[in-house]
């Protein structure tokens, strides 16, 4: 059975909260799982993936506003790149609900926050 963490919630409540309005909660969670490192890592991969994908959307953007025209082919590819925001969006809080909170990478950002997101949890229980 999952333990309650430092937040009074179980572990998989915390990884899906963790998803639940991107790097906003992701940076929330980061710091209130103290003790788990599963929900670091799905507090980190969260701003790591949702942080990416608002960047991305903003650079789109302001591309696409200074090239008149020629900025609705940018303005496709940030809608482009907001269903592929969705579509991980659900899938992770999915993957941490199946999983019970345990560690479930996303492609790509997974690989890349797992050993930082083992730094942290260790720093935190330190």
């Amino acid at each position: 059975m999952n333990q309650p963490q430092s937040t009074g919630m179980d572990k998989k409540t915390s990884a899906i909260l963790s998803y639940a309005l991107g790097w906003l909660t992701g940076i929330i969670f980061l710091f209130v799982g103290k003790h788990d490192p599963d929900v670091k890592f799905h507090a980190s991969q969260s701003i790591v993936f949702f942080g990416a994908i608002s960047v991305l959307n903003i650079v789109l953007s302001i591309v696409g506003s200074l090239l008149g025209a020629l900025g609705i082919i940018f303005s496709l590819v940030g809608l482009a790149v907001a269903v592929l925001a969705l579509v991980v969006w659900i899938m992770a809080m999915v993957q941490a609900n199946n999983t019970g909170g345990v560690r479930a990478e996303l492609p790509l950002v997974g690989k890349f926050v797992a050993p930082y997101a083992e730094r942290l949890a260790t720093d935190a229980t330190a």
